[in-house]
């Protein structure tokens, strides 16, 4: 919600817009982690909660470097300037709408990815009985 809002927003707002627009998406970022990190380590035996945690940590910072860098350039060819120290403010406001769209495209690809994962595992549930589940 938060980058879609960033990616709409007008420039009538101005900081305080922006600063409101970011906490929506550092309040969703930090509900995400905790849900997600809980659910990853609830079924980890005691003996691989070290390594689960650090592939988790691992996983967690390669996605935040390759997303900044892609964010990144994705930031520079929106706004199409070669020195953003010099660029236009409607360009930097064109190139940061655009990256928060791009953003939150990728948010909904990504949450029809769980919601799919979600809905096999739901229906492989249902298709293996509970007893053998607990036989292997």
């Amino acid at each position: 919600a938060g980058c879609l809002l960033l990616s709409m927003l007008p420039t009538t707002l101005g900081i305080p817009g922006y600063i409101a627009h970011i906490v929506v998406i550092t309040v969703g970022y930090a509900l995400f982690q905790t849900a997600n990190n809980t659910a990853v380590m609830a079924d980890i035996r005691p003996d691989q909660r070290g390594v689960v945690s650090g592939m988790l940590n691992l996983s967690r910072n390669l996605g935040l470097i390759t997303g900044a860098s892609v964010m990144g350039a994705v930031f520079a060819f929106a706004s199409a300037t070669i020195d953003i120290t010099t660029a236009r403010p409607e360009a930097v406001a064109t190139g940061m709408r655009i990256t928060f769209a791009v953003a939150a495209i990728l948010i909904v690809v990504a949450l029809a990815i769980a919601a799919e994962t979600y809905r096999r595992t739901l229906r492989n549930r249902a298709l293996v009985p509970e007893a053998k589940l607990h036989a292997d």
